[in-house]
């Protein structure tokens, strides 16, 4: 790849889809900018919710309450989003997001915690052949265990990290539904055929819904990633 002049390639702002109701009421203008001055992360807001990798609505993780309603963040796994909702629910995120107040008077504050009920996931795959799976088929990109540890691709979060999520079996139920998944991958019998005029962008990944469940199988007895205590700021 050539760089013209010597330019060095930078990584695209993050996108984020922000609500009518959110937008309006100034908060995004006040939040994001404090972010990225902290971190050096930039976020574009004005992209379409089916185009965004972070999104604001009913979906995901509680980061805030206000304007009549719990907001939530839903992301597809980018490790810039993962440390944007760290921040949100670090200490001085929670007092960056209630230290805002709207010309209206409209504040926001940290979400009060919620008590879930969670039902018992039972799991009946074949744990055995859903590590060689995941490692044949996933491991391409993701860090599977010690066996890929150094093949994975670095931009794409390791299968700790992601059993490390409160909705894990959610997203591993339906990766190929999330970015970039769905333009290579597919599963029998759930996924419609790659259309012809848009051939898979790299060697397609073909499952059955037997070998799905084998991985989430697997998948459910990885040890989390111990992320450490959240960092206090002085």
């Amino acid at each position: 790849m050539m760089l013209a002049f010597g330019a060095v390639a930078q990584e695209s702002n993050l996108r984020l889809a922000v609500p009518e109701v959110l937008e309006a009421s100034g908060f995004m203008q006040f939040l994001l900018p404090r972010f990225s001055l902290k971190t050096g992360v930039r976020i574009d807001r004005d992209a379409a919710a089916d185009d965004a990798d972070m999104q604001f609505g009913t979906q995901g993780t509680a980061v805030f309450e206000g304007l009549g309603q719990t907001w939530h963040l839903s992301h597809a796994g980018d490790g810039r989003a993962e440390r944007f909702l760290a921040w949100l629910q670090s200490d001085v995120g929670i007092r960056t997001i209630e230290s805002y107040a709207s010309p209206q008077g409209d504040g926001f504050t940290a979400p009060k915690e919620e008590v879930a009920v969670v039902e018992a996931v039972v799991l009946d795959g074949d744990v055995l052949a859903g590590e060689a799976l995941s490692l044949s088929l996933c491991g391409r990109c993701h860090v599977v265990n010690e066996t890929n540890r150094m093949k994975g691709m670095g931009s794409t979060p390791s299968f700790a990290l992601m059993r490390s999520f409160t909705d894990w079996h959610t997203r591993f139920a339906t990766f190929h539904l999330l970015k970039p998944h769905p333009s290579f991958t597919q599963i029998e019998g759930v996924t419609a055929p790659f259309d012809e005029s848009r051939p898979s962008p790299m060697v397609p990944m073909s499952m059955t819904t037997e070998e799905l469940d084998a991985i989430l199988a697997y998948v459910s007895g990885i040890a989390p990633a111990d992320l450490g205590a959240p960092l206090k700021h002085q």
